[in-house]
């Protein structure tokens, strides 16, 4: 079965899953290459999906849009205690502040959710887990230093870029490894030995 064949037939499971005897803090490139390997194979096990657990990363859907949630909700009470109505942005400085602060908090979400799930699906799951939580509670802090003044939000907000852009770096190395390995795999290639040490845990 060709390496297209397996990704049609197999769809999210090659990415999405790994193998329970394989650390949950092994690089899942690794895991995604056995799953395939077990594919091309032709492996005869009908519970394939059985003996894998998905990605723990999924903790971070309910926090973010707890976040999300208590951001607005500030939004909410401003524009009553300042008395902003719909749609207008523009108000006294505290009404602007809290403003801004959910709007930059939203902005860059959607960032952070895309970089977060390629980090710990292609990197590995346990550092991009504590990146995440470092880069909503940078967030929180943020929006809490906002509310009081604009100089408030400089400390959290270089500390949450600075998470972010080690998520980019963990995503781009992850991809990388992740796809010279599968294309060593195919071609029945090994690996180079300097990324495997590279990125051994």
């Amino acid at each position: 079965m060709s390496y297209t064949k397996v990704l049609k037939a197999h769809g999210a499971s090659v990415f999405f899953f790994f193998q329970k005897k394989l650390s949950p803090f092994a690089p899942l490139h690794q895991c995604n290459i056995v799953f395939v390997q077990r594919c091309i194979e032709g492996s005869t096990d009908k519970n394939v999906k059985s003996d894998q657990i998905q990605l723990a990363s999924l903790w971070e859907l309910p926090l973010r849009k707890k976040l999300e949630s208590y951001f607005a909700l500030q939004v909410i009470y401003a524009r009553r205690k300042y008395k902003v109505s719909p749609p207008d942005t523009a108000g006294p400085p505290e009404f602007e502040r809290v403003f801004r602060a959910q709007a930059n908090c939203s902005e860059y979400f959607p960032i952070f959710v895309s970089v977060l799930w390629v980090a710990g699906i292609f990197f590995q799951q346990g550092v991009a887990a504590v990146c995440g939580l470092l880069y909503l509670y940078a967030r929180y802090q943020y929006f809490q230093g906002y509310t009081l003044s604009a100089h408030g939000r400089l400390g959290p907000m270089y500390f949450s870029a600075k998470v972010l852009w080690i998520l980019i770096g963990l995503s781009v190395a992850g991809l990388l490894v992740h796809f010279l390995s599968l294309n060593s795999f195919v071609g029945r290639m090994e690996i180079p030995s300097k990324l495997q040490l590279l990125f051994r845990w």
